[in-house]
């Protein structure tokens, strides 16, 4: 898998000349996840039509990641690859975060595009599934009870995410110590540490020995040091606390 790059000064914007210096002949596609994970940037409408032009350009299909689709904090609709002119979109969801059941694996793939390129794709994906991934009988048996659920549910759980995102963010802001990009959507954010010399790993490793704080160092997700990663998805008391040790920490 070849990387390219995002603009954390630019709200984490797509680096779209650099992604398509980075194809090659054995490019196969291009991966977009948006909500994105771990940045929480959104996608906007021209990058994802920007994006769609280099895929046709290219003839690459897009693997279009949205699991993290309804969780959007500053807009009421996730442009998307599947309404561009890109010949082939691949979009991919599920349960998992969409009804907080990480443990119901239950997701599915949505084909759009030329047809042609779609009979063939999803010729290759039912056997695949056929041979390597069949889906629980009982889990599949459930979903229609899980939509029907989900219709009280969701608004709800929305609600809430959005607000632990903003609790997280006023809470962080304050310090000097550290710069972050709001978050746009989904569960996370990453947190830029400003010094330079800062051993990300080892202040991770500290924060979790010294007060029980989980976070991730940049490098797991290949971000230049150094970064933390952090979710937001606790209940408010609980991030509320974990917040204020995060900033006490680095005062």
């Amino acid at each position: 898998m070849v990387d390219y790059r995002l603009r954390e000064a630019d709200r984490w914007t797509i680096d779209l000349d650099h992604l398509e210096s980075q194809i090659t002949p054995r490019t196969r596609a291009i991966i977009l996840i948006s909500p994105h994970n771990p940045t929480g940037a959104v996608a906007q409408e021209d990058e994802v039509t920007r994006l769609a032009e280099i895929a046709a350009r290219h003839r690459l299909p897009i693997l279009s990641d949205e699991v993290f689709s309804p969780f959007l904090f500053r807009q009421n609709r996730l442009p998307r690859p599947a309404a561009t002119n890109a010949p082939l979109v691949l979009t991919l969801n599920g349960f998992s975060k969409m009804l907080a059941l990480p443990g119901m694996k239950i997701g599915w793939i949505a084909l759009s595009g030329e047809a042609p390129l779609v009979r063939k794709a999803l010729a290759a994906l039912e056997t695949i599934s056929d041979t390597f991934l069949p889906v629980n009988e009982i889990a599949q048996y459930s979903v229609p009870a899980l939509f029907e659920g989900a219709k009280n549910f969701i608004p709800d759980y929305q609600s809430a995410i959005r607000e632990r995102a903003r609790i997280a963010f006023d809470l962080l802001s304050r310090s000097e110590r550290l710069s972050l990009i709001p978050p746009e959507g989904g569960f996370y954010l990453t947190v830029q540490i400003n010094d330079p010399k800062a051993d990300e790993e080892e202040i991770a490793l500290d924060l979790l020995r010294r007060h029980s704080l989980l976070l991730h160092p940049g490098f797991f997700y290949d971000l230049e040091p150094p970064h933390l990663v952090l979710s937001f998805v606790s209940e408010p008391s609980l991030l509320k606390t974990a917040m204020e040790k995060l900033t006490s920490y680095f005062k």
